[in-house]
Parts: C-alpha cells; structure tokens; sequence
C-alpha cells in the first residue's frame, strides 16, 4: 500500500493513503462523502484504459488513510492535497472533485493556485455555497444540515444506508444498482471515522467558495446530474460554472447524485473527451 507522510499546518504528520495506476498525463480523483477513492473504480478502469495516470487518494478520515481528531476543515484538507501533489511531483494534472471532492478542488486553486494545475473538473460538486444565507439565498436551510449531524449522531450505519439509496435514486428514478453494490458502498461508509464523517457535514455545508471558484483559471469542466437530490444542480453546478471563468456545463440527464456509479459510461466519456481536448 502506498503512503504519502503529509505535514499539516499543525506540525501533525498524517498517512494519505493514494492508488497510483496506468501511464500518460495524470488525472487525481479526490473522493465524495462518506467514501473513499474505491468510489471511483469504473473511472479508474476506463481511464488507465485510455491512456491516463490515475491518482486516487483517500482524504483524512476515510478509506485507509489515517483518522487523527482533527483538521477536516477545507483549507486543512486543501493542504494535504498540496502535499500529496508534492510528494509525488505532480505538475499538470487535471484534479477531480466529486461531491466534498469538488470544494477539494476548488480550495486548492483558490489558496495553492494553478502551478501544477492544467485543468479541473467538478462532478456533483457542493461549490460554490450550500448553505441559505442573506447573501445566499439559493442553498439550503442549516436544519438540513443540523438534521445530518444529529441522525449522524444517532445511528450512524442507519442514516448511511438511507442516504446511500438517496445517492444514487435507488427508487426507479435512475438506472438501479445491485443490492451488492449498495451494501458494499455502505461498508467503505461504514468504516470511515466517525468523527471525521460528523465534521466533514460542518465543512461541506457551511463552507463559501464563491471566491475560490472566481479565482479558477485553468480549464474547468463541471459535470452534473439534472435529478441530483444530494446536490441539486441549481444550486451547485450551474452557479459554479456562471462563475467559473471560461467553464464548461454538461449536464447528465435524469443524473442522480452518484452518477459515478449509474451512469458511469456516460460520466467517463465526457471525463476522456475533455482530457483530450485539454492536450
């Protein structure tokens, strides 16, 4: 397995655990919550095949990098990004964001900018700001996310599994999955830190990235579906790619949140056509 040794802002040296696999121009694909980088195994596949380097990597708390109490704030988790970028390397690598991924995303060029960036993609992205304020009247009230936290709180695997067939639609809205596959996304859930799984609700949902997306200028494609009960596109992708200089909106239809998984074929060709256009 392999592990890059990240030193946070707080001196804390912290294990990311990253897949590195294929050849040719590098992709880094930065998960969603609750999951890790196993969310992205048919990009992984059709990408490697394609002829891409794929970076997967699990944020702190998740997945099998390491659980510490703290730091789990965006620009925390943007500096373990530069980190991990860092101890690999990387120069023009296209990151992509999923879901939390895509606040990832959009806080690192915003804090670390573009220098080994060539270009970006949000899929279901949480930018530009979730949460309903005077300034922000198209997000979503606090008690939607307070609610989160509690059932959270409560019964941890219970409220997983009930989102986890929200995700992807599983009620004959979207293409449906195997029960197999729905238990074994609720496993990676499952045995995340439950600490970091709590706070990461405070950061996607409270967290403003307006100014961080204004400041994006690598080429920027933004991925969305259009039956999206997570992250609804009107409040999310289609803002963020008003505000994106330059970006590019494709638009999933009849999309879940979890198109990665639904609509895989589909994700995957716009993810390689716009990688080809970018070289």
């Amino acid at each position: 397995m392999a592990y890059a040794n990240i030193v946070d802002s707080n001196n804390n040296v912290i294990d990311l655990y990253y897949q590195d696999c294929g050849q040719g121009p590098t992709v880094v694909l930065i998960h969603g919550w609750p999951l890790s980088h196993r969310m992205w195994e048919y990009q992984v596949n059709a990408l490697t095949e394609a002829g891409y380097r794929c970076i997967a990597y699990d944020r702190r708390g998740f997945g099998d990098s390491e659980k510490p109490w703290d730091g789990y704030d965006y620009d925390t988790l943007a500096d373990d990004l530069e980190g991990l970028l860092e101890h690999l390397d990387l120069t023009d690598a296209t990151l992509v964001g999923f879901s939390m991924g895509g606040g990832e995303v959009a806080r690192y060029l915003g804090r670390h900018g573009s220098r080994r960036i060539r270009s970006a993609v949000l899929i279901g992205a949480v930018p530009p700001y979730m949460l309903k304020t005077d300034d922000n009247p198209e997000g979503v009230d606090q008690s939607i996310f307070d609610d989160m936290l509690a059932n959270v709180k409560k019964d941890r695997p219970g409220f997983l599994g009930g989102f986890g067939k929200l995700f992807v639609n599983h009620d004959g809205r979207a293409p449906t999955l195997s029960d197999e596959l729905l238990a074994y996304n609720q496993s990676i859930a499952n045995f995340a830190s439950p600490r970091a799984t709590q706070e990461c609700i405070k950061a996607f949902g409270l967290t403003d990235f307006r100014q961080d997306l204004e400041s994006i200028d690598v080429p920027t494609l933004v991925i969305h579906g259009d039956d999206d009960q997570i992250v609804p596109l009107a409040n999310s992708g289609q803002r963020s790619a008003d505000m994106i200089k330059n970006a590019r909106l494709e638009i999933v239809r009849d999309g879940p949140h979890g198109l990665n998984f639904t609509h895989a074929q589909e994700l995957n060709a716009l993810l390689i056509d716009f990688l080809k256009q970018g070289r």
